[in-house]
């Protein structure tokens, strides 16, 4: 039985970093001596003395021996795996290798059509041939939830040559899907299930929050240990369990998709965030779902804002009480997202006020809604000012909702699969930059998606539709963000040749 309270990388990092030393070796700043002085007024010396390399004692990230691996085995007892593997580049280096690892070139593999941006840079670099599924909808609200255990079913037996299937559990909305049934379906062909659990991390500390993709029956999971938990930005994991997936081949894939410089502040957080939840995870969390809870409750009774709530379970004996859906069967009551389109506003309107001129900052915000992660860094006076926030809001806008036409998330993705070529042929092939209404029914060669959430609207070898051109100029006019494009002003769009 591991010690769950030891911190074997932090402590050697703490040792190194007050050893008395010449460094002769990088970083270039020393330990801080070199560092320029406005970042160094901004955070201090302290953190650069833990600025290290892979020195001796402190091991190699890509042929652990020593204190990463011990910090690894802890980290896998802790979230329930069989092996883990830090990660300093975020979970998008985690998903690249998921893909690497089980697909080859030409391979299929079965995801949803709201995956994130980093699973179709996984498909560029595999080669792997991605078999889209549309995930469960919800046109009220315009909410794209999980693929459902009958859609994987159905893409496996006409594509029984499959090798991997990948979802998204949770949603950056916090939605989970029937990930057991999803699971059974998975081993049922010997295939891995792959989950992009990178929003649930805390899944596993506490046992009012939805079941952790590894207890559910997953091979592999790759989780943003940053984006919940208590590691500093970038600084995620990779667990696997089982023998459906080659160790040996994550090991050889993060080498091609991570930095040589791993930075040792980013995997000492790493530790320190394992360790923090080993312990204390449970009673953390249940203080932060009772400021969930208070943040439901209060703003749900404001009027002209509704909250999404969890699915309502069929009790015994009777029945009308709502039925849980297969894309949505679990919420994680620590992501809140409000709907604000009843006050008349866009979520990114709403997004503008409470960000510039009440304090208040969501995660993100979309056409109806704003989106905030609840973790066990709020307080109670971060609540209150958001429910004060939220009234604030309210009182500026009480006349009727303006009504605007709006192109739903739907409205793009209802004609089923349009991949043309493979996004890796795609990539590489020759492009023209056209005017972006001339691309209409042209392939497209970009990864083209407003972020946050980071879900591409259009994607390198897919057709470029009417509905998909409006949808991106919908966002931008409403005041979101778009990336991908290397015409900002989303004026041209890259095709194929």
């Amino acid at each position: 039985m591991l010690n769950q309270n030891q911190t074997p990388l932090l402590d050697a990092v703490k040792i190194w970093a007050s050893r008395p030393h010449a460094p002769f070796y990088t970083p270039g700043h020393k330990q801080g001596e070199g560092i320029a002085a406005p970042l160094a007024d901004l955070l201090g010396k302290a953190v650069f003395r833990a600025d290290l390399t892979e020195l001796a004692d402190l091991d190699n990230l890509f042929a652990p021996q020593g204190v990463i691996q011990q910090a690894q085995q802890l980290a896998a007892a802790a979230f329930g795996a069989s092996q883990t593997w830090f990660l300093v580049n975020g979970s998008t280096c985690g998903i690249e290798a998921a893909i690497l690892a089980t697909c080859s070139p030409g391979d299929k593999i079965i995801l949803p059509r709201n995956v994130h941006s980093s699973a179709i840079a996984g498909l560029i670099l595999s080669g792997a041939i991605p078999i889209f599924l549309n995930p469960e909808y919800d046109p009220i609200l315009d909410i794209a939830h999980s693929i459902t255990p009958h859609a994987v079913e159905s893409a496996l037996q006409q594509h029984p040559d499959t090798k991997a299937v990948m979802i998204v559990y949770p949603t950056y909305y916090g939605v989970c899907g029937d990930i057991k049934a999803i699971a059974q379906i998975t081993q049922q062909y010997n295939i891995p299930l792959l989950v992009d659990e990178a929003h649930g991390a805390h899944f596993t500390f506490h046992p009012q929050l939805p079941t952790p993709a590894l207890a559910a029956g997953a091979d592999l999971t790759v989780q943003s240990i940053h984006k919940t938990l208590g590691a500093m930005t970038q600084a995620s994991m990779l667990h696997i369990q089982g023998n459906r997936i080659d160790s040996n081949r994550i090991s050889k894939a993060l080498q091609l998709v991570q930095s040589t410089s791993p930075s040792y502040v980013l995997l000492a957080s790493l530790d320190a965030a394992r360790q923090q939840m080993a312990l204390s995870g449970k009673q953390l969390l249940s203080h932060t779902l009772q400021l969930a809870d208070t943040a439901r409750t209060s703003i749900s009774q404001i009027p002209g804002l509704s909250v999404l709530s969890a699915p309502t379970p069929l009790s015994a004996g009777k029945e009308g009480l709502g039925v849980r859906s297969p894309g949505f069967a679990a919420l994680d009551k620590t992501r809140l997202t409000v709907t604000v389109s009843g006050l008349g506003f866009t979520g990114f309107e709403a997004e503008e006020i409470l960000d510039e001129k009440l304090g208040v900052t969501p995660e993100f915000a979309s056409l109806q809604h704003l989106t905030f992660i609840i973790s066990h860094g709020n307080t109670q006076a971060d609540i209150e000012k958001l429910i004060e926030g939220f009234t604030t809001l309210s009182q500026m806008h009480p006349t009727q909702p303006e009504k605007k036409t709006l192109i739903l998330w739907d409205d793009i993705f209802k004609l089923g699969n349009s991949v043309q070529i493979s996004p890796r042929e795609a990539f590489f092939a020759l492009t023209e930059t056209l005017p972006l209404q001339q691309t209409c029914d042209r392939i497209c060669a970009e990864i083209i998606c407003p972020y946050p959430p980071g879900i591409p609207v259009l994607m390198p070898g897919e057709l470029i539709t009417k509905s998909a051109i409006e949808y991106l100029q919908q966002i931008q006019a409403t005041g979101g963000f778009i990336t991908g494009c290397e015409d900002s002003s989303l004026s041209n769009l890259k095709v194929i040749k």
